[in-house]
């Protein structure tokens, strides 16, 4: 393409190909690239900012015009305008040209994506530039595009709308409204507009999102027809990566759902994998895992109760009239198949939320950085719980609720706590008849034995106990343990290590255990490593922070007492 010189320079400052400074998002590369063309002051850059520092005048905009027209002009004449559509409305706002440009791309694009540009232009041409920047299909979007992206004019409101417009599309074309083409549902740029959309509404954890989600989620998950095929793998996996960097406790109910109902044999294994990324990244969003139910959830399911209780562990009960099942009823499996699946996916839904929860809990945070307690003031169940406030460097001081203000914050943990300290809060818990959300005055604590102390890196407290496997297994699921499965076929292991990451990725414990029988083991010892420079390395007993020593031992305990036995 031949450009003329200051033509060329912009388009070289819109590839990113131009040899520029990088200052997103307070200036863009387009405005740190033209400062001073035209005679356009250049301020003294102390104390200014460089939103001020690099705007560009109206001298340099006049000199700008005709070089943009003509870049608009070769970029709509070659095929790259429908693959950087941003690129083109950019240098249309310099060139006065929005109008036509609108016109040309509102025959080629989907409706979704045309209404995201018509926010664009709405903007002036540094906004335009900063968008362009951060959505370029060829760099990784920057941290933080999301919480960006709720500050731009007009772009919260088009992400409510983008996504409901997807929705119903999908519902359509579930009720046979508008005719089914695999993979068809969505025009060209809509995937990521919609995209875009996502993240900014599960960033803001908007109460609008999860039942739209549902609907969008499902619809593009399978075909209306019987076949194999899906509306739009590419939005649903679309979603699942905004799932990744934003996770709530609905989007994976909806993605679980989705790997279930679809009849594509591949999308159920990627949807798999891209959830157990989903899944630990939850735990960095302490404040959504307080959507926990407050007491007992009951609903009227046919003739029969549905009672989920979050007690201790969290389980779904069926009753008729006063008489707990033992399993679903029959009548209603068969007749509320669609309720029965809601129910459950509520109850996965709750153990996650508690277990981010309890996560937090194992180290008095969530991860490298401060969990956000603070914005979980006057929720109703924080008010329940024992948190501890550092008043002074290396000082922490236990209250009920987050009561002392500006100051930095964990949750209690008993296996921090003197004997007598845990004694007072169980009697306040008990005398106060506290419900907390999960087991906190009363958890049950394990602390190092003076044998532990002087074993170095191992703990022999629970070896040599005789487990039903595919008991410990299941219970290695369910707690979030990673072990291979051992057998004694040709090339299988006979002995492992069940390994669990806790305090926010900076530890690991380790469960030794080998086969005894075909159904049958045999536990080992109990190790832990730390994360250093990257890899794990072996720690002594003595290193391990108190309350992972203690919920690791705690798992442990549980795998031994609940599979033991032949």
């Amino acid at each position: 393409m031949h450009l003329s010189p200051l033509a060329q320079r912009l388009l070289n400052l819109l590839t990113g190909t131009a040899n520029d400074p990088t200052h997103w998002p307070d200036a863009s590369r387009l405005s740190v690239g033209f400062v001073g063309l035209g005679g356009s002051p250049i301020p003294d850059g102390d104390g200014i900012p460089l939103s001020v520092r690099y705007a560009l005048g109206e001298p340099t905009r006049q000199v700008l015009v005709a070089p943009a027209r003509e870049l608009v002009g070769r970029l709509l004449e070659d095929g790259r305008r429908s693959d950087d559509p941003v690129m083109v409305v950019v240098a249309a706002g310099l060139a006065g040209m929005d109008a036509e440009v609108r016109a040309r791309f509102a025959g080629e694009r989907g409706p979704i994506a045309v209404a995201e540009l018509d926010v664009l232009l709405g903007w002036d041409v540094e906004r335009r530039s900063l968008f362009w920047e951060a959505v370029r299909p060829d760099v990784p979007p920057p941290p933080g595009l999301a919480a960006w992206l709720g500050g731009l004019p007009g772009y919260p409101e088009f992400a409510r709308t983008a996504l409901e417009t997807a929705a119903a599309r999908v519902a359509a074309i579930q009720a046979d409204e508008i005719p089914y083409e695999a993979e068809k549902a969505f025009g060209s740029g809509e995937k990521a507009a919609i995209g875009r959309a996502v993240r900014l509404a599960l960033m803001r954890d908007e109460p609008w999102l999860p039942g739209l989600l549902d609907t969008l989620v499902r619809g593009v998950a399978v075909a209306p027809t019987g076949a194999g095929t899906l509306p739009s793998q590419a939005v649903l996996f679309e979603i699942a990566r905004a799932a990744e960097e934003h996770p709530t406790p609905e989007v994976v109910s909806a993605l679980r759902a989705a790997g279930r109902a679809t009849r594509h044999a591949g999308v159920p294994r990627q949807l798999a994998r891209m959830l157990k990324r989903v899944e630990p990244a939850l735990a960095d969003r302490l404040e959504v895992a307080f959507r926990l139910p407050d007491g007992p959830v009951r609903q009227t399911v046919g003739e029969h109760t549905a009672v989920i209780s979050a007690d201790d562990e969290v389980e779904l009960s069926w009753w008729h009239g006063d008489r707990k099942l033992k399993t679903v009823p029959v009548a209603v499996t068969r007749e509320h198949p669609e309720e029965v699946g809601r129910l459950r996916e509520l109850v996965k839904r709750t153990r996650q939320q508690r277990a981010t929860l309890v996560r937090a809990l194992e180290a008095g945070c969530a991860g490298t950085s401060a969990p956000p307690y603070r914005l979980l003031e006057g929720h109703p169940i924080t008010d329940r719980l024992i948190w501890e406030f550092e008043v002074s460097p290396g000082v922490w001081r236990a209250e009920l609720g987050l009561t002392v203000p500006d100051v930095p914050v964990r949750l209690w943990h008993p296996a921090r706590a003197r004997a007598e300290e845990v004694r007072a809060w169980r009697e306040v818990v008990r005398g106060e008849e506290l419900r907390q959300p999960f087991k906190q005055a009363f958890r049950e604590v394990y602390l190092l034995t003076p044998a532990e102390e002087a074993s170095g890196v191992s703990s022999h407290r629970f070896a040599e106990q005789v487990v039903r496997y595919r008991r410990l297994r299941a219970l290695f699921e369910e707690r979030g343990w990673t072990s291979a499965f051992l057998g004694a076929w040709d090339g299988a292991e006979l002995d492992g290590d069940a390994r669990r990451v806790m305090a926010g990725g900076r530890w690991r414990a380790r469960l030794s255990h080998h086969l005894y029988d075909e159904d049958h083991a045999i536990t080992g010892e109990v190790g832990f490593d730390r994360l250093v420079e990257g890899g794990w390395r072996a720690a002594p007993l003595t290193d391990v922070p108190a309350p992972v020593f203690s919920e690791a031992m705690r798992d442990v305990d549980l795998f031994v007492a609940a599979s033991s036995g032949r």
